[in-house]
Parts: structure tokens; sequence; C-alpha cells
């Protein structure tokens, strides 16, 4: 019961959230789960033995998500005489001085030991969750690709929804007994139909889908009229079955990190539910995988303009 009260609650603020914020607080609620998701990955790097750069990591991970809304073209009122070097705040340039501030980091603790695994577990948890969670940003800040953030949301529930009523019916084989034994084939191969299907939902309705966005109108709801715009099947499959095969390893990368770690969850925020990043975890590998694609195929901009 405890679980469906907090989706019950917690699907429409996020959705909320996602079409009617306006882009500064969309930052600013992306920026907070980074650092809350930040929060729980430094606990379980604790539980591995390891003394977590904690400071450094979330002021980094703070710094990336920052960086990302400002570096945004309309953000012109960001261009103050404080930030007149705006290059230096962008997420892709911070990583490149990730080396230098984790050293002096390092060189400033006192207990040496386990210096190396502090240092590449601070890395990977900004590239793991500030970076890409900082991808939605330029994405909810552009017309045409706002609507991707709506497919990954409803592509990953979709899969999650079917891979566990599916597995849970009929489910037999299982998928990955050492990482989670409760995952079967059959789940997962319904949840790669499920988020098919929701990208071809997503796609057909896309133009309709975009209205919610745009605050001028402040209205809830915009009627789903049909289709108006073109995405051909092939983009439809592919960027379906991608985002959903990323999303089931993102999923087990998570629970492979909490059974290392010796933990049933990665914590207790949401009732029902564990943490923040057991909601994230198949996110965090699906995000990328949408934005990638998403700008290497142009498929928004060359096959589904009229």
């Amino acid at each position: 019961m405890k679980r469906v009260l907090t989706a019950a609650v917690l699907v429409p603020v996020v959705l909320l959230i996602v079409f009617k914020a306006p882009l500064w607080l969309f930052a600013l609620a992306v920026g907070a789960i980074a650092l809350l998701a930040m929060h729980e990955y430094l606990g379980m790097l604790s539980a591995y033995g390891i003394e977590p750069l904690r400071r450094t990591a979330y002021v980094l991970s703070a710094i990336v998500v920052f960086g990302t809304f400002s570096g945004i073209e309309e953000n012109i009122w960001l261009r103050t005489p404080l930030l007149q070097f705006p290059w230096l705040f962008r997420a892709w340039d911070i990583l490149l001085i990730l080396p230098l501030v984790l050293g002096i980091a390092i060189v400033l603790r006192r207990d040496m030991r386990g210096a190396l695994p502090a240092a590449a577990g601070a890395t990977f948890g900004i590239l793991y969750l500030a970076v890409t969670l900082a991808l939605l940003i330029p994405l909810r800040s552009d017309s045409i690709q706002n609507v991707l953030i709506l497919f990954v949301l409803l592509s990953v529930w979709a899969g999650d929804i079917a891979a566990y009523y599916v597995g849970r019916a009929v489910g037999r084989h299982k998928l990955a007994p050492n990482v989670s034994p409760n995952k079967t084939w059959e789940g997962a191969i319904a949840s790669v139909i499920a988020s098919v299907a929701a990208s071809w939902v997503i796609f057909h309705f896309q133009a309709s889908l975009r209205g919610l966005f745009e605050l001028q109108r402040y209205r809830f709801y915009t009627p789903l009229s049909g289709a108006t715009e073109y995405v051909s099947l092939v983009h439809i499959l592919a960027i379906g079955v991608l985002t959903n095969i990323a999303a089931q390893f993102g999923d087990l990368f998570e629970s492979a990190l909490k059974r290392g770690a010796g933990v049933k969850d990665s914590g207790t925020l949401l009732p029902g539910h564990g943490g923040i990043l057991d909601r994230i975890d198949a996110l965090l590998f699906a995000i990328p995988v949408v934005w990638y694609y998403a700008n290497l195929t142009g498929f928004l901009q060359t096959n589904s303009l009229p």
C-alpha cells in the first residue's frame, strides 16, 4: 500500500514539473534529485569501506547541473560580471578538471589510505548521476526534443510495470540470478514490448504532447487530436528497444551496487520504494541513450517535420 500511495503522489508531481515548471525550477529539481541520489550513492561507497569525498562530490555535482543550465542560450540573465567566463561552468568542461579538483581534495585529507578508490568513486558518481541527469535540462529547453523527456519516463515506467507483472505471472527463466534473482527473461521481453508500445504512442502524438510544455497556455490538459508529425517505424522500434535495454541494465547495475554494499535499498526517502537512486536507476542508463540517439540520428528534426 505504501508503494502505491507514494507512486500516486510522486508521478503527478514529476509530470507537473516536467510539463509546467519554468526552466529554472526544472533545473533546480534536477539538481536536488542529483544531490539526493549522490548522498545515497556515497552512502553505498561507505558500505564498501571507501571513505568518500563527500563535499567535493556534492559541490562538483551542483556545478555540473548549474553549468548545464547556465550554458543554455536563453539564460542571458546569468551573464553577470561574476560569471563573465561562462565556459568555466559548462558541465563538460568540469570533467576536464576532475583530476585536479579531486587530487587537491585527496592531498588535503588527513587519511591517505583509500585515496585512489575515494577519488575514483567520486568521479564515477559525478558521471553516473550529475552529468546524466543534467542532460534533461537542454532536452527540456528544446521545443522539439522536450518530448523526449516524456518518452524516457513513460518508456521506463511502462517497461518496469510490464516486467513486474509478466515476470510474476509467467516468469520461469532467471535473467541475472547473481544480481537480481526475481528478474526473468519473460519479464525482460515483456518490458521491451511495453517500451516499444510507449515509443509508438509518444511519437504518434508528439505534436499534441509538445503543447503541454507551453507555459503560456496555462492549462493542464491538451486533447490528443491525432498524429500531425511523422516518425518512421524504424526509429520508433530502435529508440524503444535501445532505451529499454539500457534501462534494464541500469536497474541491474544499481542492484549489483547494492548487493556488493550489502544493502537492500539505497535509502529510505520514498516509503515502499526505497531511496531516490532506487527509483531513477533505470533512467540513469536510459537518458544518455535517448540523448545520443536523438542527436546522432536527428530523427526528430529530419523525419518528424511535415
